[in-house]
């Protein structure tokens, strides 16, 4: 099937007489006829659902339409786009290891690794996604474990060249783990490009109505852990909480991954969405294509406008073709890139905030990509913990606003434009 099929066909295909819309398990709990038969599930020995804590069928279903659309082996869904990267890394690094991440990526996960994942004893060293491949290779250590970045970052929307970080990780033996909230599978899929694991934070345009909180994680089934055992033993040695199950060995390489993830990482922490929230993204999904492409189609007529006008003095979107990311978007995104555009207002972050404050139609709010038009000051909002430095590095001007164009009519989102940055250079 082509994405767009997937994005309506797959995860469930029901029976004779079955519901067409996937059902909605709305149980936390799940009845036995027999201790053994429970026994079974505890020792992963059958499939199957005890507690909604670890698994359940409605957010199963959601999750394999996720691993359709990237072409993975597996997946699983999280309460946030948050815990899926925390779990992600987390997977696979614990205390005295070393995760080396791209400088530009989102401040929440920026925050999550540099503050919260040290305080773990995990060591992070942040890289310019434009590092030379020389300046890449002397950010490993003996102890890395995983390379990070974000297929478009958010909001400095760095098109990050997902093959040449790949080929480096894997010369170190190592995954590289990519968040493609901002492209999506339609259009883009990182395990083309080698990366390793994939995660989203649904929250974005895969639910796209405001309506859900979630995340997800991908893996492509592809990398080889028992080829580099020494640094994966979560993987690749006995877990004793789990009667000495290796997982690799029980699992293959295409679920072992996510079944440690789900039996550890769940099991402990319990950041799984509501069967609901899956149901509801997953009526996201069903449009995902037919939006993302009318996201892209208004985002580039709204940057060749910004570009144009005299009250801006820069404009960064992957499609302008003198973007300094655009022959990396016609690789990895030849076909839109995403419907978020960054730009500066003349008169720094004074005329900034004078712009914002004459908007109409988009709407501030500190989310971003979904239907409606959204606008953001991250250095005052999602970004605030960073120091200025951290903002420059991450690709943030202090007077950078990230402007989330949705999905309706463009006309009526350039006259809103127009007349703000007017009054703002008033």
């Amino acid at each position: 099937m082509r994405q767009e099929t997937k994005c309506i066909e797959a995860g469930y295909q029901p029976k004779n007489g079955e519901s067409r819309m996937i059902p909605i398990v709305q149980s936390t709990t799940f009845k036995y006829d027999t201790s053994e038969d429970m026994g079974k599930l505890f020792d992963l020995e059958a499939e199957g659902y005890f507690y909604t804590r670890l698994q359940n069928p409605t957010n199963d279903m959601v999750a394999a339409k996720l691993a359709a659309l990237e072409g993975g082996s597996a997946a699983m869904l999280t309460s946030s786009g948050q815990a899926a990267n925390f779990f992600a890394v987390f997977n696979i690094a614990q205390a005295g290891d070393h995760i080396i991440a791209s400088t530009s990526i989102y401040g929440g996960t920026f925050n999550l690794f540099n503050v919260t994942m040290r305080r773990m004893g995990i060591d992070f060293t942040f890289v310019n996604p434009d590092c030379t491949n020389e300046e890449l290779e002397a950010a490993f250590k003996p102890n890395t474990k995983a390379v990070f970045g974000e297929t478009i970052a958010n909001p400095a929307l760095i098109v990050f060249d997902i093959e040449r970080f790949a080929d480096v990780a894997h010369k170190h033996g190592v995954p590289l783990i990519v968040d493609n909230t901002f492209a999506t599978p339609i259009n883009c899929r990182p395990f083309e490009w080698g990366a390793d694991i994939v995660t989203h934070s649904t929250t974005k345009y895969l639910d796209g109505h405001d309506a859900t909180v979630g995340g997800a994680i991908i893996d492509s089934g592809k990398f080889d852990w028992m080829a580099h055992k020494e640094k994966f033993p979560g993987l690749c040695t006995p877990d004793e909480s789990y009667h000495g199950i290796t997982y690799v060995e029980k699992f293959g390489n295409e679920k072992a991954f996510i079944t440690k993830a789900t039996a550890q990482l769940m099991r402990d922490l319990g950041s799984i969405p509501s069967p609901m929230n899956s149901y509801l993204l997953n009526l996201g999904i069903e449009s995902l294509a037919v939006r993302i492409q009318r996201h892209c189609e208004n985002a580039q007529k709204v940057a060749e406008f910004l570009e144009s006008n005299p009250a801006v003095s820069y404009v960064t979107y992957p499609g302008l073709k003198n973007d300094r990311y655009y022959e990396l978007a016609q690789k990895y995104l030849p076909n839109g890139s995403c419907g978020v555009i960054s730009f500066g207002v003349k008169g720094g972050r004074k005329g900034a905030e004078e712009f914002m404050k004459h908007l109409k139609l988009a709407i501030i709010a500190t989310h971003v990509a979904d239907a409606h038009t959204c606008v953001l000051h991250p250095a005052s909002s999602t970004h605030r913990q960073m120091t200025d430095e951290e903002l420059l590095a991450g690709g943030v001007n202090p007077d950078m606003i990230r402007f989330s164009v949705g999905i309706e009519n463009v006309e009526d989102i350039i006259e809103d434009l127009s007349q703000a940055l007017e009054k703002s250079q008033l």
